[in-house]
């Protein structure tokens, strides 16, 4: 058995990438629940920490995450999911979290995504 390495409070971080585009979606946290749910359902699942509870990527959009590959890193501190995303990944209605790239001033950002989806027709008042 691979022996990953959780943290102190039994997570550990996962990078979520589209497996056509390669593009880097987003970042979540699992605890081992969550990577044993992923794999027995083929869907995503993380630990809320705000929450503390279990939640899959799509429960409430429908935007879920069919898991493709999971890999770790050399540490065995960090894994990269590989998977198909359905519509987007961002609950802001982008198709990636990482949406905006930060300038060299540290003071401002450029918006480099479109949105895709109106986040407030899908989710209403309950935004995550």
């Amino acid at each position: 058995m691979v022996n990953l390495k959780f943290d102190s409070n039994g997570l550990i971080p996962a990078i979520i990438q589209d497996t056509e585009s390669n593009e880097v979606l987003m970042m979540g946290y699992m605890n081992r629940q969550a990577l044993e749910k992923t794999f027995e359902t083929g869907k995503v699942f993380f630990w809320s920490r705000s929450r503390k509870k279990l939640w899959t990527k799509g429960e409430t959009s429908g935007h879920y995450q069919l898991l493709q590959e999971v890999f770790f890193d050399c540490d065995a501190d960090c894994l990269l999911i590989k998977v198909i995303q359905k519509v987007a990944a961002c609950h802001e209605g982008y198709r990636s979290c990482f949406y905006r790239r930060l300038e060299k001033d540290l003071e401002t950002s450029t918006l480099v995504q479109e949105k895709v989806f109106d986040e407030k027709k899908v989710y209403g008042s309950r935004n995550p």
